[in-house]
């Protein structure tokens, strides 16, 4: 055989070809191991080839290997982003670590709690803690290094670890739940959103510990969000009522498991409403959330409703004690200058508007600062009592008649514990004016409750007067009164004042409002209605006329029950003289209108009063109230202005210029009396009105407030 094989290696090679594929195999199996062969480096710069665009491939040898004589030339793209990039982007490092399993990070978190509530080492408690103390939206203040900025993944993983421990996590772990309560998380994925909600309500449910921090966080942001709120690196920005509205999941989540917790909540919403220095936007936004709120925690909605109603009564009153200390042109204009859109406009201001009004109301004088605050305010108080219009709409509109019954209800215990006591209120009662006219029986229902209060000898005077200029204005300007309540409100008012003069008649030595103060509010009250409701009163009404058929008869055949005209004369002759008392706008329109419908001539009692000297009745108490001092000096000076009875009628027009669109149709205007106003007043009524023109403007918005009464 060896010789065969020396035989044939020195036989010629006849078929070379066939020689070469017969040892091909060998060399090409060897061929992949070469890695710096050039077949391999030719075949990962074709592959890599794919992966360019068209116009950045190399196309030919002179491209790839330029000749060193010749300069590449550098041609930069006319179009061309510039962009900052994100923590992500400058340390893709960061994503290269392997991410460790679900499993694996709830062991480590679990033994991390354990290990530190035993005591025995917290150094995997603390990172886990530094894990959601981390802004991912401010890294570098935080003096973290990126790569310590948690991934997504890693800080789902920890959060999974935390909701499967929350047993564990007792008093002493509090430093790592505030950790996670304060962390980032708005603005995240809607996956981790749920897991961080049911976290929130697994939490609350093991450790009742901490409901009040969870609810506390929740609530936070039920106001003003700040502007990097729902904006986290690497996720799509949320918007504001998004934002809201996870809030409200996790809220309505944690009150779902635990129905307790609602007396854990009221004085949170309480405590966490915005202060009086607040925006519009955040007192506004807060209020809207309040209300959605009591949509699924119904336990709360009293409590709610009366702490919004508070705040919204306080900034009422705060207004019209701002509006006194500027001067009337100014005031009206201030009011006139608010827009429902320029709520809209605060909405849209950015912090460097902010910072620069605030630097702007450092030069400006006290005047200017006292404006812009009544500006401020009056948007606040728009918003607010329009978003309350809004809630208790839906009951009156498409209610059944128990829904409307219990919503007025409750607006009826709002009015007499917080509208009522507050003498200076001017817009919030008109949620009462305009729900309680959306049918006949409730509209008796509020006037019996201002009739209750009015007659009722327990409840102090001031609230009993109070309870009477309600009453008369929502006769005298309520458009859907019908004029059979009138007259009987009329007559009412004139029985009252008919037992006032039987008990007090006989021992009056001359008008006095602090001893019959309530005797002279019903007899302005009686003098408003009359003014405003004369045409129910007429004998004609009373037989089935309408009130445009009454305007159409001439002077003298207007005519007024025996009952009306007996009511006015014996109250407008009593020795408690209540013309003397009575607001001069409302007494000098009453003397004009009286005249002109031959009704009585009461312009020599004006006459005499200006020669009667007002005496007061004052008990020991009285004298020790410091208002007395005040009243002392005003009769030395011969000032009987302060013993005028007040004028104020709650349901004057209503002039906030967003939420009066609830109003259109609910408001009797002033009308001019036919025959009387076409024509100008002569000498004798002028000099009657000791040279002053009262004007009707003058009667339908009143004049100004006393408080010594």
């Amino acid at each position: 055989m060896v010789g065969s094989i020396a035989t044939a290696s020195r036989r010629p090679l006849t078929n070379p070809s066939k020689m070469l594929a017969k040892a091909s195999p060998v060399p090409i199996l060897k061929t992949p191991k070469r890695e710096n062969s050039v077949i391999g480096i030719k075949r990962r710069m074709e592959d890599d080839d794919l992966s360019l665009s068209p116009s950045s491939s190399l196309t030919s040898e002179a491209e790839f290997n330029p000749s060193p004589r010749k300069r590449a030339r550098v041609k930069f793209e006319p179009e061309v982003e510039m962009r900052e990039l994100s923590y992500y982007e400058r340390a893709p490092e960061r994503e290269s670590k392997p991410e460790k399993s679900a499993s694996v990070v709830r062991e480590e978190v679990r033994r991390a709690i354990q290990r530190h509530v035993s005591g025995t080492d917290s150094e995997a408690y603390d990172r886990i803690k530094e894990l959601f103390s981390v802004d991912p939206r401010r890294p570098d203040e935080d003096h973290i290094l990126l790569s310590d900025v948690p991934t997504p993944t890693s800080l789902r993983y920890h959060l999974m670890g935390l909701s499967s421990n929350v047993a564990a996590l007792d008093r002493s772990c509090n430093g790592l739940v505030q950790a996670v309560l304060n962390s980032v998380w708005l603005g995240r994925d809607e996956s981790y959103i749920k897991l961080y909600i049911r976290f929130l309500g697994n939490l609350a449910a093991a450790q009742g510990i901490y409901l009040g921090p969870v609810l506390k966080m929740l609530v936070n942001y039920m106001g003003e969000l700040p502007k990097d709120t729902g904006k986290v690196p690497g996720y799509v920005p949320v918007p504001g009522s998004e934002i809201y509205m996870r809030v409200h999941m996790a809220l309505r989540y944690v009150m779902q498991l635990i129905p307790s917790g609602s007396g854990s909540l009221s004085p949170i919403l309480s405590v966490h409403f915005p202060f009086d220095t607040d925006s519009a936007k955040a007192n506004i936004a807060y209020t809207s959330n309040l209300l959605k709120i009591s949509s699924y925690t119904p336990e709360l909605q009293a409590d709610i409703l009366a702490l919004i109603t508070e705040k919204v009564v306080k900034i009422d009153v705060q207004i019209q004690v701002d509006l006194e200390e500027i001067e009337d042109e100014v005031g009206e204009d201030v009011l006139r200058g608010v827009s429902p859109e320029a709520i809209m406009a605060d909405e849209e201001e950015d912090d460097d508007d902010d910072d620069a009004s605030v630097l702007s109301d450092e030069s400006v004088d006290d005047d200017s600062q006292r404006i812009k605050t009544v500006r401020d305010n009056i948007l606040k108080l728009d918003g607010m009592i329009d978003l309350l219009f809004e809630y208790y709409a839906p009951a009156f509109a498409s209610g059944s008649f128990q829904d409307k019954e219990n919503a007025l209800e409750l607006l009826l215990s709002h009015f007499q514990t917080i509208i009522l006591p507050n003498h200076r209120s001017r817009h919030t009662q008109f949620l009462l004016f305009h729900y309680s006219q959306t049918s006949p029986e409730l509209a008796e229902r509020f006037a019996s409750t201002c009739i209750h209060t009015m007659t009722n000898r327990r409840q102090p005077a001031i609230l009993r007067q109070s309870a009477v200029a309600y009453l008369a204005s929502l006769v005298a300007r309520g458009a859907h009164i019908s004029g059979e309540m009138a007259r009987d409100v009329f007559d009412l008012l004139g029985a009252e004042l008919t037992s006032f003069r039987n008990e007090f008649e006989d021992t009056c030595r001359g008008p006095d409002p602090r001893r019959y103060g309530l005797f002279y509010s019903i007899s302005q009250a009686l003098l408003y209605i009359f003014c405003f409701r004369w045409r129910d009163l007429t004998t004609a009404a009373v037989e089935g006329d309408t009130p445009e058929q009454v305007e159409e008869l001439e002077p003298e055949d207007i005519l007024f029950p025996p009952s009306v005209k007996e009511v006015l004369r014996q109250t407008i002759y009593s020795k408690l003289n209540p013309l003397k008392v009575c607001s001069p706008a409302i007494v000098t329109q009453f003397a004009r209108m009286s005249q002109h419908f031959n009704l009585m001539y009461v312009y020599s009692i004006l006459e005499t009063n200006k020669r009667v000297r007002i005496s007061t009745y004052r008990s020991l108490s009285a004298l020790a109230d410091p208002r007395f001092h005040q009243v002392e000096r005003e009769i030395r000076a011969g000032d009987d202005i302060g013993y005028q009875a007040d004028s104020y009628f709650p349901f004057d027009p209503y002039q906030l210029p967003r939420s009066r669109r609830w109003l259109e149709g609910d408001y009797v205007e002033w009308r001019g009396i036919p025959g009387l106003d076409n024509e100008e007043d002569d000498e004798d009524d002028s000099e009657a009105d000791d040279d002053e023109d009262v004007s009707d403007d003058d009667l339908s918005v009143g004049t100004e407030t006393d408080d010594d009464m």
